[in-house]
């Protein structure tokens, strides 16, 4: 494959860090793009995904989806030597979110008034 079929793609965190760019072939998978995040993660980072399925790529207002690849994403027309940025967000994992619910939602039931108008 020539070398200006391949798509040069960075991915943006939500610090603004960076990793890539690197250059993908147009038949690679959104899931494979995940895998090579997932190794390439920087390790200083508080929020660390552990799964493809903890990260989502958005691009062009997009969330990519892991079985499509590049190609099929319809990513916007590219030119020259130009770099297309993707942004990464990590999804926070289900039990966390609904123990920190149950939390939540403890001190409000304790805070009710117990009154009684007569």
């Amino acid at each position: 494959m020539a070398s200006q079929d391949l798509i040069e793609v960075k991915f943006r965190l939500s610090d603004g860090t960076d990793i890539g760019p690197s250059k993908y072939s147009p038949t690679a998978s959104v899931a494979s793009l995940k895998e090579k995040i997932l190794s390439q993660w920087p390790k200083d980072k508080e929020i660390c995904p552990r799964t493809i399925n903890d990260l989502k790529l958005i691009n062009a207002g997009k969330i990519l989806e892991n079985n499509r690849t590049l190609a099929e994403s319809r990513l916007p027309v590219e030119l020259p030597g130009a770099v297309i940025t993707m942004h990464v967000v990590v999804r926070p994992p289900l039990s966390d979110k609904n123990a920190d619910k149950v939390q939540n939602d403890s001190p409000k039931s304790m805070n009710r008034c117990s009154c009684s108008i007569l």
